[in-house]
């Protein structure tokens, strides 16, 4: 469990293919100390587990399911990535319930700057959509992040200078591609409302909102 804080951004050393899965080494500096084989760690998002470890570098096995539904497969040496290792049980609880588990890609639409603010609009498909929710919780790369606005075609977020200067969304740009995890309560209860409600026509947030809710 994660709560899209990212820690750092650390880059990446390697990515090579391997028995049918990918080797993705990341140079995590300090944390790596204080990480240990079997720890999962959240990178751009995704929750990988730390498979070798030698001085800085910690090297996770990547399944052929995260590469395609992950923008991790684009990865090249010397990217950054958003670092965020499982919080501890005793830790104070900031974001909100990240489980690492990506559920698609979207691609950055417009960045629009005012000062060192930034509001990031996004295109994403309609499954992803149908799990959001205005004024909810997205993770965009691992980040914990409330959508402004959404319509049929994309969403918005606002990011304040915090979020910009510690994670990797400061260097973005029109057209980069992000990985999304939606918020696990909206699709829990989707899943739900699904089970309950006539399916003579698909749950969306259009059709949620006819049927009152």
């Amino acid at each position: 469990m994660f709560t899209g804080l990212v820690e750092t951004i650390c880059t990446v050393k390697s990515i090579r293919p391997s028995a049918g899965s990918t080797v993705l080494t990341v140079d995590l500096g300090e944390l790596a100390g204080e990480s240990k084989i079997g720890d999962s760690v959240a990178i751009n998002g995704a929750c990988l587990t730390a498979a070798r470890i030698e001085g800085p570098l910690v090297s996770f096995d990547v399944s052929a399911e995260t590469l395609a539904k992950s923008t991790l497969g684009g990865l090249r040496p010397a990217s950054e990535v958003n670092v965020e290792r499982a919080m501890k049980a005793t830790d104070r609880f900031g974001g909100h319930f990240v489980q690492g588990h990506v559920d698609g890609v979207a691609t950055i639409e417009a960045i629009d700057k005012h000062g060192d603010f930034a509001d990031i609009r996004f295109a994403a498909a309609a499954e992803l959509l149908d799990a959001m929710v205005p004024k909810g919780s997205v993770a965009v790369d691992g980040v914990s992040l409330t959508i402004s606005d959404i319509d049929q075609n994309g969403f918005g977020i606002s990011t304040i200078p915090e979020t910009l200067r510690r994670t990797t969304l400061g260097k973005a740009r029109a057209g980069d591609c992000v990985n999304i995890e939606t918020d696990i309560i909206v699709k829990t209860i989707k899943r739900h409302l699904e089970n309950i409600l006539p399916k003579v026509e698909p749950l969306t947030a259009e059709r949620l909102k006819k049927l009152g809710f």
